[in-house]
């Protein structure tokens, strides 16, 4: 290989690296909210209460532990269904987060077995990290 062909295959890899970090670099804070609240709402789904608690700002779970946040969340609706449908951020450290959620609840309804709404979310940034905001 010449030296003018490696130069250019050196340059060439260099300009792919480093549009490779740029790729990597950090999320919009709409993106970023939408892709934590989404995991938030699959943990839900599967039940997981303990990974959905960990979504929660950590002055929330310095007040509640996980066994209040479960009894909190009651067992009055089976959710089937959830996503992020818009994320909107007012402010640099604060993100509304629009849910769209299909439920059924366990006791019978007049209309039919499922329940179609909206839900609203506010995230927070803190220490780098975006944080479900709950009231206390």
């Amino acid at each position: 290989m010449s030296a003018f062909s490696l130069r250019s295959a050196l340059a060439v890899a260099a300009v792919a690296l480093v549009a490779g970090c740029a790729a990597l670099g950090p999320q919009a804070p709409e993106e970023a909210v939408k892709a934590r609240a989404n995991a938030r709402w699959a943990a839900l789904l599967k039940s997981d209460m303990t990974n959905a608690y960990a979504y929660l700002t950590p002055g929330y779970r310095a007040v509640h532990d996980l066994e209040s946040y479960r009894k909190r969340r009651g067992t009055a609706v089976k959710w089937t269904g959830a996503e992020v449908v818009d994320v909107r951020c007012p402010e640099a450290t604060k993100c509304l987060a629009k849910v769209r959620i299909e439920a059924k609840p366990f006791m019978g309804r007049k209309f039919g077995d499922t329940i179609n709404t909206h839900y609203d979310e506010t995230w927070l940034l803190e220490d780098g990290q975006w944080w479900l905001f709950e009231k206390i």
